[in-house]
């Protein structure tokens, strides 16, 4: 993101930032973003323990970014960190998830490491200049009728589209574990998402956080058709969304 024009040349236009989860593709872009310019992270407890955890993330030093907790149900006004509001409301809810790769126990390669206790949250996003909500959800392992309950009359979600099938990264021959290991919901089959979601009242329903593997990436694939015919979308860099 550019700073505008108004604004000294190395500044940023990023007053907040919202973590949903500890994992390494969810916390590493904070090391890109510029140092000693003013914003605040929010995120649950468990993540914030991380960044305190790992020296690296004093990059963004404390004094200058603010880290608030994030609570792992409940809507919170996003300030910046100066603590001027931002226009931004976020709903949070814990949802059914796992902790981060790094943070597995390898004395216990039988475990699955499964968490709904915060490690992995989704949030509602609202703004104050109305317009609808925007439900953003990158990791869920099992979609059920408290979700679907949620999610009712979104003008959007931003869904987990991880794997389109379960066993889709031991079939490609670069992983070993499933997408349930990994806290992922395939997209396809009766217990996936689109299955799952099917007639639930939501606006634009669009699959973010795909996985290289996933061959839904590739329009001209049957995958891509089919996810195309469910009424899915598959997100894309670059892409703006305007409610």
């Amino acid at each position: 993101m550019e700073p505008s024009a108004a604004a000294p040349p190395r500044s940023t236009p990023i007053r907040a930032v919202v973590l949903t989860n500890g994992d390494v593709d969810y916390v590493a872009g904070l090391l890109t973003l510029r140092e000693r310019q003013p914003f605040a992270i929010y995120a649950a407890t468990q993540v914030l323990a991380v960044l305190e955890a790992n020296s690296i993330f004093n990059v963004l030093d404390p004094a200058i970014v603010p880290r608030r907790v994030l609570p792992p149900e409940g809507e919170l006004k996003i300030c910046d960190a100066n603590g001027r509001k931002t226009g931004v409301t976020i709903e949070s809810f814990a949802v059914p998830g796992k902790v981060a790769l790094y943070l597995e126990d390898s004395a216990l390669p039988e475990a699955d490491f499964s968490s709904d206790k915060g490690d992995t949250i989704g949030v509602r996003i609202t703004s104050d200049n109305g317009g609808g909500s925007v439900f953003y959800i990158p990791g869920w392992a099992r979609i059920d009728a408290v979700l679907r309950s949620r999610l009712d009359g979104a003008a959007c979600l931003l869904f987990d589209g991880t794997v389109y099938t379960d066993d889709e990264m031991i079939a490609a021959g670069v992983g070993e574990k499933t997408g349930a290991r990994m806290g992922h919901l395939a997209m396809s089959g009766e217990t996936g998402s689109i299955a799952r979601l099917a007639g639930a009242e939501i606006g634009r329903r669009i699959f973010v956080h795909i996985n290289n593997t996933n061959p839904v990436l590739d329009e001209n694939s049957s995958e891509h058709a089919v996810v195309r015919a469910s009424g899915w979308e598959v997100a894309d860099d670059g892409m703006e969304i305007e409610l």
